[in-house]
């Protein structure tokens, strides 16, 4: 039997309803919430992601701005430019579009950025509160991503899941994420041996790896829930991690590329920058 299909533009358009009755209760309040994103050089799948962004705000009533700065800026140009946003209070999420040029340091970016307006959750501080399950702001991929585990409505309580990918930005707070849900956890890296045992016990399986359909049907257990955050480009075409078409026959769940993770992604962005704004109302 095929997997049944974890839509996340279905998912999103409910979300992003709910998202826009919160703008609108908080514009009456005389707040806007507002997001801004720094975009520093011409890469072309930086550029995709900041209009889709744009998009997202505009559909549900956020304000946005997006500050472009070329590719020899500087450190300190970079820095001083977070700074006036973090000064500003217009402004509730303050977003550095990564990668950055080589020659930019993105931690000390990132760390400039302050942890309540760090609506990407990258900041030490909120990477901190995610490891103590103290709260914070959640990193958007893998928010997106346990959303979507938790529509299956199937019970967390001891599953196994399995992350492959250790990044700071899916893997690690992924795996996190699980954790707190009282799944037992096995991260998974390119340092791993025998990785396809690991991954087929895993009742939850997570591809965050960067390489086009590197789990295949044989890696995954019968009516697992398979999420595939990968965003690949093979001949002009998207692709996830996930052999899709083969794997879809074995899993119970599975999530496309594109239409999966990555509309959640940025639905998660906008629902931490309400969150952002909400805390600035005065009781």
């Amino acid at each position: 039997m095929a997997a049944e299909i974890l839509d996340g533009k279905v998912m999103s358009e409910r979300l992003r309803a709910e998202i826009a009755e919160r703008v609108t209760a908080l514009k009456e309040k005389g707040i806007t919430p507002g997001l801004a994103v720094i975009l520093v050089g011409n890469d072309p799948a930086s550029e995709i992601y900041v209009r889709n962004k744009g998009k997202g705000c505009k559909e549900v009533g956020m304000y946005s701005r997006t500050i472009r700065l070329p590719e020899e800026t500087t450190q300190e140009e970079l820095n001083s430019e977070i700074e006036k946003l973090n000064a500003d209070s217009a402004i509730h999420g303050v977003l550095v579009q990564l990668p950055l040029p080589k020659h930019l340091d993105e931690q000390e970016a990132l760390a400039k950025i302050l942890p309540e307006k760090d609506v990407d959750g990258f900041h030490l501080i909120n990477a901190g509160h995610m490891l103590t399950g103290t709260e914070g702001v959640i990193a958007c991929t893998p928010r997106g991503a346990l959303y979507m585990i938790k529509s299956t409505g199937i019970d967390l309580d001891g599953k196994e899941a399995v992350v492959i990918g250790r990044s700071n930005i899916v893997g690690k707070p992924m795996a996190m994420l699980l954790l707190r849900e009282n799944c037992t956890v096995t991260l998974c890296h390119s340092r791993t041996k025998n990785l396809a045992e690991h991954t087929r016990r895993a009742d939850i399986l997570v591809a965050a790896v960067g390489k086009a359909g590197f789990v295949t049907a044989d890696m995954v257990k019968d009516g697992a829930v398979v999420i595939d955050v990968g965003i690949n480009r093979v001949d002009g075409k998207v692709c996830g991690d996930v052999d899709f078409e083969n794997v879809k026959k074995k899993a119970g769940w599975i999530t496309p590329v594109p239409g999966g993770v990555g509309r959640m992604t940025i639905t998660m962005l906008l629902d931490n920058t309400v969150d952002a704004a909400e805390r600035t109302v005065k009781p």
